[in-house]
């Protein structure tokens, strides 16, 4: 079950919901989806030294963008970890 307003991602976001949550842990997800869902579901920045300010609830995460398009397995798990502490679960 998704928490209240998550009813409002797309169809591509709530795949990169599924992935996100999925184990073992999903390979070839793409930052630029990641970012459309952490956009959707909180407060998204890009700070002036390239890190990207994700608050989600009560947490706050900075992220380095990857140097590809895919996300590292460590950002799947922090990434994960915030989701799952707002409540958020596979869709």
């Amino acid at each position: 079950m998704t928490p209240p307003g998550a009813e409002h991602l797309d169809s591509r976001q709530h795949d990169t919901l599924r992935q996100i949550m999925e184990h073992p842990t999903s390979h070839n997800i793409e930052w630029r989806a990641v970012m459309s869902l952490l956009q959707a579901v909180g407060d998204v920045t890009v700070r002036h030294d390239g890190k990207v300010a994700v608050k989600i609830g009560p947490e706050l995460e900075f992220l380095v963008p990857p140097g590809g398009k895919d996300i590292d397995d460590q950002m799947v798990i922090d990434v994960r970890r915030m989701l799952t502490n707002a409540g958020y679960r596979s869709a």
